[in-house]
């Protein structure tokens, strides 16, 4: 009689919960609307690369705190690799059409990926932190909290400059520091540098790329609508928000944000 075949203690289903990440789409249009589940399944996948990225984020403090200049690049290259995957997303929501994005949206407000605290995380840790933020977050304790961790940490160009201090370079000031980036991409000796200012240019790149393509995703699916989360816009930065009320518009606003001026404005220099 042949044996039964080996129980594992483990499977592909149990180590990834299959079941319970399947169970977590939950659409609300009645009678269903057949896109809303890929809307909710996209943003899910965006949630989940954010989270990727703050622990790789976390990471790179380590490394860099512990001079360890090519294990920091690594991973700066891997965030980068991960925000090249939000394009190919905005391609699946654009499949969409306005017509069918409409059937729905109503009841997603007052919903908005501007209430994304993870990506308020990857903006506080790299450099952009506005407390006007932590106001959409007052009744969400966990979220608060942990930007308010943020808010107290160095930023990803803070613990590069200190990075640099430890290599002996003159850092004191921002003039100071496009001085030693442009000097650095002068000196083969340290190459190892030179590529990890390029992976965080890079980066910043990727985002600037990401925010370019939402505006105009966003563009194609409501026009000159106000975004489904206008209100926390408004509450957060005034009466108008920071680009009037219309959603584009304000996104619109973002695309001018850099994590590293300084290395941008360094090319100047070289």
């Amino acid at each position: 009689m042949a044996g039964k075949p080996p129980v594992h203690s483990i499977t592909y289903g149990s180590y990834l919960k299959i079941n319970e990440l399947t169970a977590l789409q939950t659409t609300l249009s009645k009678p269903d609307v057949h896109d809303e589940m890929q809307f909710i399944v996209v943003h899910q996948v965006f949630e989940l690369w954010f989270k990727l990225s703050l622990h790789e984020v976390e990471a790179i403090h380590r490394h860099l705190a512990a001079g360890r200049t090519i294990e920091a690049t690594r991973l700066f290259k891997r965030v980068c690799a991960i925000t090249r995957c939000f394009l190919p997303s905005l391609e699946v929501m654009e499949t969409m059409v306005p017509s069918d994005f409409v059937k729905f949206r109503d009841h997603l407000m007052p919903a908005s990926g501007f209430q994304s605290w993870q990506f308020r995380e990857l903006e506080f840790a790299a450099g952009l932190r506005d407390e006007r933020y932590l106001k959409m977050f007052e009744d969400n304790p966990e979220a608060t909290r942990r930007l308010n961790a943020w808010m107290k940490r160095p930023t990803l160009w803070q613990a590069f400059v200190d990075h640099l201090a430890k290599r002996a370079y003159d850092v004191a000031d921002e003039a100071r520091q496009r001085t030693v980036v442009a000097k650095i991409y002068k000196d083969p000796a340290v190459n190892d540098l030179m590529m990890l200012a390029e992976a965080m240019i890079e980066l910043d790149e990727c985002f600037q790329l990401y925010r370019e393509h939402h505006v105009r995703m966003a563009e194609r699916m409501i026009g000159s609508k106000p975004g489904t989360g206008i209100e926390d816009v408004k509450y957060a930065f005034g009466k108008q928000g920071p680009m009037g009320t219309q959603g584009v518009a304000y996104l619109a606003s973002t695309t001018k944000k850099k994590f590293f001026p300084v290395l941008w404005e360094a090319r100047t220099e070289m």
